[in-house]
């Protein structure tokens, strides 16, 4: 049986329908069984990383006043280039360019800057 476009969305427009509809009866239920576990492992709002009350604006957590991980280091100064303007640091994988001149027999040396 052959559907027209207007017939499928006519059936998405359903299904997504009755998809809202189920959600929200199974919404009670699974508050329900978020708030006895809640009360069975005594977790509180911070313990599920939920805000403790209304933020206002420009006020920072103190997650967020704090620095995490290690800044970001320096681009890397190009080390190695070619005729054509391509150029490389020297880290993290070779570059395309590079391992093609390095399999046409050119030197990686021919290329230091």
């Amino acid at each position: 049986m052959t559907k027209t476009y207007a017939q499928l969305k006519k059936q998405i427009a359903a299904l997504s329908q009755q998809a809202e509809t189920l959600r929200r009866k199974e919404i009670a239920d699974v508050v329900a069984r978020i708030k006895e576990a809640i009360e069975a492992y005594g977790l509180t709002a911070e313990d599920l990383g939920l805000q403790a009350g209304p933020r206002r604006a420009g006020r920072k957590t103190a997650a967020a006043k704090r620095k995490t991980g290690r800044s970001r280091a320096a681009a890397a100064q190009p080390r190695y280039r070619d005729g054509s303007g391509n150029v490389w640091g020297g880290r993290g994988p070779r570059p395309r360019w590079l391992r093609e001149a390095i399999a046409a027999g050119h030197s990686l040396e021919e290329f230091a800057v």
